[in-house]
């Protein structure tokens, strides 16, 4: 998450979980199990904040893990990966308190700006190892619902840890996670973090990127260059000065780029947003 998204009643259904403890492509090393990369075009729609009809000539759409895919749409599943999601700190601190990154005295870390959501440990493999016991549930539900695809988001974690978490221990857990989600036969998303440039898909396996604002920030060539057309980027629209036809000139942005509200709602408010280059 770049910046605060609102993820609805859906995210928060997540608790349960985490307390029940075409083309094919092969993933980069991790499994020889058969999965369909993200499409290098077309039109996305990103819908954490609640399914709905996708508009006119969408033809990808992301979801949270307890939504269920669109029909005929080549569909993402979202996954808090590296931080727990803002109702769900009871279960991981009574049934998993080990994968929860504390501080000096104890106390659980939360990011310095979402502090509904809790740093998860990725410092020790015995700590990642638990995270990914944990994820595999909502992994293997995105498969068995029929999504084709899953991105982990908060991978950049460690960037917000005050130097508790490292880049090292990330990438160990994302390896982990790619390796689950390719043996379920899902496509693998890199979010954000363009910090990685080519080696989140060469060592860490990623096949994709979801990346949030890369044209405000100018950071989209670092995807482009190393997943070439596999990009979905996500504008904001509280978050430019720029025209929307302006983006959309942008010689660097992904084929794939749209605008959405920050809050991700659906259709029937007011503040709903969507558009695409």
């Amino acid at each position: 998450m770049r910046e605060r998204t609102v993820l609805g009643a859906a995210a928060m259904a997540v608790v349960a979980v985490i307390g029940l403890s075409g083309c094919a492509a092969t993933g980069s090393g991790s499994s020889s199990s058969s999965y369909e990369n993200l499409p290098a075009s077309g039109i996305p729609d990103y819908q954490l904040g609640g399914g709905y009809t996708p508009p006119a000539g969408v033809t990808i759409v992301e979801r949270d893990s307890t939504d269920r895919p669109a029909a005929g749409k080549y569909s993402i599943c979202y996954v808090n990966g590296f931080q727990t999601q803002p109702g769900d700190a009871d279960a991981w601190l009574d049934d998993h308190p080990s994968a929860v990154l504390r501080d000096d005295d104890g106390k659980p870390v939360s990011d310095p700006g979402w502090p509904d959501e809790m740093l998860l440990d990725t410092s020790t493999a015995a700590a990642r190892s638990t995270i990914t016991k944990v994820l595999t549930t909502s992994i293997a539900r995105c498969a068995d619902r029929g999504f084709d695809a899953v991105e982990f988001d908060n991978l950049d974690s460690w960037t917000r840890s005050h130097g508790a978490l490292t880049r090292a221990g990330n990438l160990a857990l994302a390896r982990a996670l790619v390796e689950v989600g390719h043996e379920h036969g899902l496509a693998v998303g890199q979010k954000n973090t363009p910090q990685l440039g080519a080696s989140g898909r060469k060592s860490t396996g990623f096949d994709f990127v979801v990346a949030e604002e890369c044209v405000e920030y100018q950071e989209c060539s670092a995807y482009t260059k190393a997943y070439g057309q596999h990009v979905i980027d996500v504008e904001y629209s509280d978050n430019t000065d720029r025209s929307w036809s302006s983006v959309c000139a942008d010689d660097d942005r992904p084929a794939m780029t749209i605008l959405r509200d920050r809050d991700l709602v659906t259709p029937s408010h007011d503040d709903y947003v969507f558009e695409h280059c």
